[in-house]
């Protein structure tokens, strides 16, 4: 590697606290007058591109050149409330929200996934036109591994393929906090669509509790012995339950062997009543979850930008999958350039 990009990386990863080896290579791109790029996510919903290192939990842009007028970088859905004054100097694309403009040797790093590891809406942007000059600029992404390596061992574990699975919940119960007991199977035929039934659930224990917070499975089978001391809440007393441990992740299935439903399965969260409790969901569907809206989206599968041919020639099929060919419920807008249309 070139020393200076080797230099660069370096302290890209000093800045971020993120490993050097979670980051992609860096991009390099080119704006002449009147290009731009459209707003878009860089986080990564197709579970494809992220067994790959995970989602791209951040984004590094750094300025090449200064630009004359225009090239900012705007987040459309910022907070409205940020106060950012714009003077006549500023493009009217950059007054769509907080925007960055570019000078030479400066950085710009934002995050896409919330700390909980949920995707921050907040993280759309885009390069407005360039009205006066050119711009230069280099992206890198950095991604979560820890999630990627987390979602590999589920597969494993369950022997239901990665692409089956909705991306990781991230709950967090205080003090009385409880959850419900409740299904999760979908009986509705309109999410039913999007991978079929949810065939199984993971939890996974992100903290110890010092009492309560157990899941408990209150239509169990009754002639199950489990033995319960003081330890146990009252609400754990309802059905088999299983404390939470730091470390430890429960499985079970929400259908039976013969496709049918189990309503065994019928859990809930008891109170946490000292401590708190932070835990990760992960439901797994009986078929590819991903990919079943192109089937749903067949019908009207078309672009719905005129530059869409270009982006795709460019790549931006796979660099930004989520805008080009969508995921999950989302539609994307590049479908036919991509080749994302079911047959």
């Amino acid at each position: 590697m070139d020393k200076v990009i080797a230099d660069i990386e370096a302290r890209i990863a000093t800045w971020t606290f993120l490993p050097y080896e979670n980051g992609e290579g860096m991009q390099i791109l080119r704006y002449e007058h009147g290009q731009k790029y459209e707003p878009h996510f860089d986080y990564l919903l197709d579970k494809l591109n992220q067994q790959f290192g995970g989602h791209r939990i951040a984004t590094i842009l750094m300025y090449l050149s200064n630009v004359k007028r225009g090239g900012e970088t705007v987040f459309p859905n910022s907070d409205p409330t940020l106060s950012q004054p714009k003077d006549e100097s500023w493009s009217e694309c950059a007054k769509m929200g907080y925007a960055v403009k570019p000078k030479k040797g400066d950085a710009l790093l934002f995050f896409n996934l919330l700390p909980n590891a949920t995707i921050d809406n907040r993280s759309l942007h885009g390069s407005c036109p360039v009205i006066e000059g050119e711009k230069w600029s280099a992206t890198k992404w950095i991604h979560d591994k820890v999630i990627a390596d987390i979602e590999a061992r589920i597969a494993t574990w369950t022997f239901l393929p990665y692409e089956n699975g909705e991306d990781m919940q991230i709950l967090h119960y205080e003090d009385g906090q409880k959850y419900e007991p409740h299904f999760d199977y979908l009986l509705d035929k309109f999410n039913q669509q999007f991978g079929g039934h949810r065939i199984a659930t993971v939890l996974m224990y992100l903290s110890n509790v010092k009492k309560g917070g157990e899941t408990v499975f209150p239509n169990s089978d009754p002639t199950l012995s489990q033995p319960k001391d003081e330890s146990w809440s009252e609400c754990a007393k309802m059905g088999y339950a299983v404390k939470p441990k730091k470390g430890d992740a429960l499985l079970f299935f929400n259908l039976l062997p013969n496709a049918t439903i189990d309503t065994r399965s019928l859990h809930g969260s008891c109170p946490v009543i000292e401590g708190e409790k932070w835990s990760a969901t992960k439901w797994i569907h009986v078929r590819d979850f991903d990919n079943s809206f192109k089937q749903v989206y067949s019908e009207n599968c078309k672009d719905e930008n005129e530059e869409c041919s270009m982006w795709a020639k460019i790549g931006e099929c796979e660099k930004n999958p989520l805008y080009m060919v969508g995921s999950g419920t989302i539609k994307g807008h590049c479908m036919k350039s991509c080749n994302a249309c079911s047959s």
